[in-house]
């Protein structure tokens, strides 16, 4: 069984494009390059990956699909475009005629409008989504996942999914509003989730598998097995795990579930999804 990526970055350094990393993250301030990822993913037994965006302009987006013509194992990508923007659907035309191009994203994460997904430029950049046939992946902190909700009950059709499982203060141990909002995303049907970018929110420097249990145990709960994917959020996990540490956390997680589980989950989920 050759697993799916289905969440990992590709990027040249650039201090100002990459504000987002931070003293903590000194180690992944370098170029990351298709030839960094294929060794690890080789050795790690993957034989694809989803490239996504972690910079907010059309140039991103053509970088990444650049790299994707160019190497066969990135079955896809998640860009960016202004979802605000008047001529976004003329942008979705023109984006259409690239064919790994799967879907976009927006760093709503950080932007200081915590509800910006619900207004109605925004909306109306989702609903052209749908009509073009791309996926949302929403980045998001776990303050967003009720405007999360209601995005997704007003669009039933579209296709979303959670990054970085809306990134819980791990670190913390705070679990108990995360796991009730979750639970109340996960009810529409639309929407997956990643099981990826944990490192980012536990200790980086003294975290253990027993740390992440419990948030996985919410999310397979929450969304059932078929509607989660795993992703390495690489390089960004290297700061507190090497690939195969974090796929490691994974792996055992799984490891007493059905195989038919398992390729859900590493396989089959991210293809339907993102129709790699």
């Amino acid at each position: 069984m050759k697993r799916i990526d289905a969440h990992q970055h590709f990027w040249k350094a650039d201090p100002v494009r990459a504000n987002w990393i931070n003293e903590e993250m000194k180690s992944v301030q370098r170029d990351f390059f298709p030839k960094d990822l294929w060794p690890l993913l080789y050795e790690n037994g993957f034989d694809g990956c989803v490239a996504v965006q972690s910079g907010q302009s059309e140039k991103e987006t053509d970088f990444l699909i650049s790299l994707a013509k160019q190497h066969k194992f990135i079955r896809g990508v998640v860009g960016w475009v202004d979802l605000q923007a008047d001529n976004i659907a003329e942008r979705l035309e023109w984006y259409k005629s690239f064919t790994v191009l799967k879907g976009f994203r927006h760093i709503l994460q950080s932007d200081w409008q915590r509800d910006l997904m619900l207004q109605p430029t925004f909306k109306r950049g989702i609903a052209a989504l749908h009509r073009y046939g791309f996926t949302y992946d929403l980045l998001i902190f776990p303050d967003q996942l009720k405007f999360s909700a209601q995005l997704a009950a007003s669009f039933p059709d579209q296709k979303f999914v959670i990054d970085h499982i809306a990134r819980p203060n791990i670190r913390h141990r705070d679990i108990a509003g995360w796991k009730a909002n979750i639970n109340k995303l996960a009810l529409h049907r639309n929407v997956y989730c990643k099981i990826s970018g944990m490192i980012a929110e536990s200790d980086r420097n003294g975290h253990s598998k027993a740390d992440f249990r419990p948030y996985i145990d919410e999310i397979v709960n929450a969304f059932g097995m078929d509607r989660v994917m795993f992703g390495s959020d690489w390089p960004a996990c290297q700061a507190g795990a090497s690939y195969e540490e974090m796929t490691r956390i994974v792996l055992d997680y799984f490891s007493t579930f059905s195989r038919e589980e398992q390729e859900l989950f590493f396989v089959w989920n991210a293809i339907n999804f993102y129709g790699l």
